[in-house]
């Protein structure tokens, strides 16, 4: 970031703090406030852009109108049995008190964080409540009500603009691959663990768009105890060539933390060091045009990490950045003294699956080559 260029936008609103998916989900609202208040704590910038909660007419431009007006009814009416055949009711989606408020304020978020770098020219803007990726045009999938990254993507469309999706989470962006699967005009990148081993099931290599989508759906499983280093070869050896071949107006991210060791819901067993060396690559590739969503991460404290550590390389004040989580911060949280690491030391997770993840990513870097990169020109 030169000193001349306006500063990226750090998008969020204490109005989060009024919502909680139920004390027994994984899913933990409480997540962004940690994360703002570690930004604070290691001494970056924490100023922050509130926003207006989308409309009903924008959840539309996506979503269809009887499932919206009926998630509406249900959270003012608070009716916990919800409505099954939109996906709605106890288990993955329940039915909160506000939960369409909560959508609504989570899609205002990341229509902002577009906002500010389409219009303001800010080179890059980040909303941490975003990246609900599975949410589909008329069902609740995988926590998510509402699917903010295809709503920001089309918002893009109606300026004629070209976007690739790059997806990081550690489980299948199906939401927004199947938005886009046939169009030529955005192209969708998602590294994930593998569909045979992680809901929602799906992101085979095989799933690579139809008609004029062919080739602009990329599906990168990954195998569980994927690591560091296996990780950032699948990214280095496919994403920057494809994102170049493709000369996006936009890239739109989503940074999910739930492929870090620790998290309860995958298996995959990147530290912040693998994160951290794809996060200053999609900041080279996208700086002056990226809109940066949140995602998934069921391990708090990793989540706060991981994105505070995001917002530093987005600043380029990563040299603020302590090796350990300041003392209040870890005491606040109770955490052992194992678990007060803010940078995990550089060391290779290898489970048992390891080899096994080494050689099919090297089969998934062939394959995609063969298949994707010549519809490209690669």
């Amino acid at each position: 970031m030169s000193k001349q260029s306006a500063p990226p936008a750090f998008i969020h609103t204490e109005r989060y703090k009024k919502f909680d998916y139920g004390k027994h989900h994984p899913l933990r609202i409480a997540r962004l406030g940690l994360t703002r208040e570690l930004i604070g704590l290691v001494g970056l910038d924490e100023t922050y852009y509130d926003f207006p909660a989308a409309t009903m007419e924008d959840l539309a431009e996506f979503h269809d109108r009887y499932y919206l007006e009926t998630l509406k009814e249900l959270s003012e009416t608070k009716n916990l049995r919800g409505f099954g055949s939109f996906g709605l009711g106890p288990g993955d989606n329940p039915i909160f008190p506000g939960v369409y408020e909560w959508s609504t304020l989570m899609t205002g978020a990341s229509l902002k964080a577009a906002q500010m770098v389409v219009e303001e020219k800010r080179p890059a803007a980040f909303s941490m409540a975003g990246g609900m990726h599975h949410g589909l045009a008329a069902r609740a999938s995988g926590f998510c009500y509402v699917n903010d990254p295809v709503l920001v993507i089309k918002r893009l469309l109606q300026k004629d603009l070209r976007v690739v999706y790059l997806d990081l989470d550690a489980h299948h962006g199906d939401g927004v691959q199947w938005a886009f699967y046939e169009t030529d005009q955005v192209m969708t990148i998602s590294l994930h663990q593998h569909p045979a081993t992680l809901f929602p099931g799906t992101g085979y290599i095989e799933e690579q768009g139809r008609g004029k989508g062919r080739g602009y759906s990329v599906n990168i499983p990954l195998w569980p105890d994927t690591e560091d280093e296996i990780y950032i070869r699948c990214f280095d050896s496919l994403v920057p060539d494809l994102i170049q071949a493709f000369n996006p107006d936009y890239l739109v991210t989503q940074l999910g933390v739930d492929a870090l060791l620790t998290d309860p819901l995958a298996n995959l067993n990147l530290t912040t060091r693998g994160l951290a060396h794809c996060m200053r690559a999609i900041k080279e590739m996208a700086w002056g045009r990226w809109i940066a969503l949140g995602g998934g991460g069921y391990n708090v404290v990793n989540v706060a990490r991981v994105w505070t550590m995001l917002w530093a390389i987005m600043m380029d004040e990563e040299d603020k950045l302590p090796e350990h989580l300041p003392q209040e911060f870890s005491d606040n949280l109770r955490l052992p003294k194992d678990e007060r690491r803010l940078l995990d030391p550089q060391e290779l997770i290898r489970g048992r699956f390891w080899k096994r993840a080494g050689r099919d990513a090297d089969d998934v870097i062939e394959l995609v080559r063969k298949e994707i990169f010549p519809v490209h020109g690669i």
